[in-house]
């Protein structure tokens, strides 16, 4: 079954209620703003209001305190009413893609190879050129997309989507100085633990422990290029932007979400509930929810240079301005 779709149909399978013509062909999904006939968009936020002028969807998703609005800024052919419409623009996004999939590979691609000895389930799907080494389980209706490794002792938990070129179970990072400053390696021990409904982006890489393992909990997201080092604890439902990067032994919370490119040092405690902010460098622990950030902000070249030698000297500042605070004896 492919597009069109109608709004009738959508509501049937995503709940909500259509008002206007529940019949109208609806041929994609598309941005509000840049919505022409046939598209279904929606809108989640007053903020996105402007794009109402702009729009010619046939259809959008909104929610019964923005439907005056919406009604009063566009003709539109139908409106969904939902709740929440951006996360029933996320389960509208599934179903669509579900139905409008292409036939493609199922269970093990012959591509792949897997170790005599891992337990894959039978409702699984394994990519072309996936290797899943010894005595590794992979979860019931979870999908490895192509070129996947999942290194031996591993564990993958249900209904997870582990994106191309991902790496699960590589060597942490663990070396010991000899005294010629040569680099004696450390056995890497543990494993890998990943919950149920995990998503790990493209090109990420989770190292196993150097005895405990590394554990993703339920829920967990990933985007692509994200470092986990060896030993680290991700706590339910927490999500990582892209090239962000934690370091071994770190514990984060659950629920946290961290931008993108930021940095988590090791052996640290995040609290549950945490939002760090893009390129952020966490160098202590967090022990309180809330949102944290640490960015310099971008400036021209020359005014940058001057603030950062104004940073050198803050130090120096520092303990002028305590001294100048502490009350000094009377000399009367």
């Amino acid at each position: 079954m492919g597009a069109p779709f109608t709004p009738g149909q959508i509501v049937a399978a995503l709940g909500g209620t259509a008002q206007g013509n529940t019949s109208i062909a609806l041929l994609r999904i598309w941005p509000l703003a840049q919505a022409m006939p046939g598209d279904l968009a929606f809108i989640a936020h007053t903020k996105h209001a402007p794009a109402l002028s702009q729009t010619q969807a046939s259809c959008i998703i909104v929610s019964a305190d923005l439907l005056e609005k919406v009604c009063a800024a566009c003709t539109v052919a139908c409106v969904i009413v939902a709740d929440n419409p951006y996360l029933y623009y996320a389960r509208l996004s599934q179903w669509w893609q579900r139905q409008t999939a292409q036939p493609g590979w199922s269970g093990v691609h012959a591509s792949a190879v897997v170790h005599e000895s891992a337990q894959v389930h039978p409702t699984a799907q394994i990519g072309p050129q996936c290797v899943i080494g010894a005595n590794a389980s992979i979860g019931a209706h979870t999908v490895l997309r192509a070129r996947v490794t999942v290194e031996y002792g591993c564990t993958v938990g249900e209904r997870c989507i582990i994106h191309s070129g991902a790496v699960i179970g590589a060597d942490g990072f663990g070396f010991v100085r000899r005294t010629d400053g040569s680099g004696e390696k450390i056995a890497q021990l543990g494993a890998v633990r990943i919950g149920n409904d995990v998503e790990i982006g493209a090109n990420s890489c989770i190292d196993r422990g150097a005895l405990q393992d590394t554990v993703l909990e339920d829920g967990v997201k990933l985007d692509n290029l994200v470092q986990i080092g060896h030993n680290v604890h991700v706590g339910a439902h927490t999500s990582l932007a892209g090239c962000a990067g934690v370091a071994g032994s770190a514990v984060i919370g659950k629920r946290c979400s961290i931008g993108g490119g930021a940095v988590v040092l090791g052996h640290l405690q995040i609290a549950d509930d945490v939002q760090i902010s893009a390129s952020t460098t966490v160098m202590s622990s967090i022990t309180h929810a809330g949102n944290y950030s640490g960015v310099f902000p971008i400036d021209t070249n020359s005014a940058w240079e001057r603030n950062a030698a104004s940073l050198r000297k803050l130090s120096e500042l520092r303990s002028r301005v305590r001294k100048l605070e502490t009350p000094q004896p009377n000399k009367t």
